[in-house]
């Protein structure tokens, strides 16, 4: 399945049904009167997070969606059924904006969540609804409101609690490979990885979500090398893996170029909780290998740690420490909601 996180596409809600124009025909009752039903509401159109979906691919083959229209009423009092309703089925994560890119119509973090985007048109009164003591005989009908339409922006961002960001080439999809069940790309040239993955690490008997993005260089800001575009997918998760290679020319130059995208970037990405990981240290002297965690935690004020993808050495206390930064993030978030709420408690 093709990775799409963002898609354009044309909705529109159901018209209304006509009124009827009908008088009562039946033996022995010449003046029946009006009789016309009411025209049936047009459909809506729906918006729905569902689980087992992590891409829009399914908007880039189809753009359009249209709601049926009400069914027109019809005479002995009989009012038209409501149109269908469109639903669209989106992955959790996904936000919903105005042509203009800008304006939020919505956004879907769980799954289960509906938000309704373009209401269906009512339905026209019938000429029996006209009828009154001086009008005993009405001979028109309302037609059926019209629908809404409008073109909308699909964009997803991935809900993971960990993302991988790095430069290119520095192991995040070798990582995501070895502690995941995920089969991502992997090759010995720059930007490997093009579209973002996932995969869900399990760990003591615990599991959680890992996001890999493609790497960043020096001004993606900017749009270089293939821009950050892909950040918006690591906006959600609760820390960050900072992957560096520790046989680079320049580690701590490299962590500061991706320091400075984030920075760059906004969103409150460059605040979140980060784990600085120097990777491939098998190709690396122990000597100097020591040598770059000391630099690079000196220049971070964060303590560094050093794993091997390839051979699995490190990864068993990177993990530990995963939880135990997803732990701590929980119990910081449960203490800001008890001081939001004093009768709010965390149950234990």
């Amino acid at each position: 399945m093709k990775f799409l996180d963002q898609a354009k596409i044309f909705i529109r809600s159901g018209d209304g049904g006509p009124g009827a124009v009908s008088f009562r025909r039946e033996k022995y009752i010449p003046y029946g009167g009006p009789d016309g039903g009411n025209g049936g509401r047009g459909g809506d159109v729906w918006a729905e997070a569902v689980d087992g979906l992590n891409t829009l691919i399914d908007y880039r083959y189809r753009q359009h969606f249209k709601a049926a229209k009400g069914v027109h009423g019809m005479g002995r009092d009989r009012s038209g059924a409501k149109g269908e309703d469109v639903v669209l089925k989106v992955p959790a994560g996904t936000q919903l904006f105005e042509i203009d890119s800008e304006t939020l119509i919505a956004d879907l973090t769980e799954v289960g969540q509906r938000v309704l985007i373009a209401k269906g048109g009512n339905g026209g009164f019938g000429n029996a609804h006209f009828k009154s003591s001086t009008n005993q005989a009405p001979r028109h009908a309302n037609p059926g409101q019209e629908g809404s339409e409008r073109w909308i922006w699909l964009r997803l961002k991935l809900i993971a609690d960990i993302g991988l960001i790095g430069l290119p080439n520095a192991g995040k999809s070798t990582l995501l490979a070895r502690v995941t069940a995920a089969k991502p790309k992997i090759a010995d040239y720059p930007f490997t990885t093009l579209h973002p993955g996932l995969g869900v690490v399990g760990h003591k008997g615990r599991e959680f979500v890992l996001a890999d993005i493609p790497g960043l260089i020096e001004g993606a800001h900017e749009g270089a090398g293939i821009g950050d575009r892909f950040l918006g997918h690591v906006e959600r998760c609760r820390a960050l893996l900072h992957l560096v290679d520790s046989g680079g020319d320049d580690p701590v130059a490299d962590w500061r170029t991706i320091r400075a995208e984030l920075a760059a970037y906004g969103q409150g990405l460059k605040d979140k909780p980060e784990i600085i990981v120097l990777t491939k240290a098998d190709l690396v002297a122990d000597d100097d290998l020591a040598e770059c965690r000391q630099r690079v935690a000196r220049q971070s004020g964060n303590e560094t740690m050093a794993i091997s993808a390839a051979t699995g050495a490190g990864l068993e206390p990177l993990l530990d420490a995963c939880l135990g930064l997803l732990d701590q993030g929980r119990e910081d978030a449960d203490a800001k909601a008890s001081e939001r709420d004093p009768r709010w408690a965390p149950i234990p």
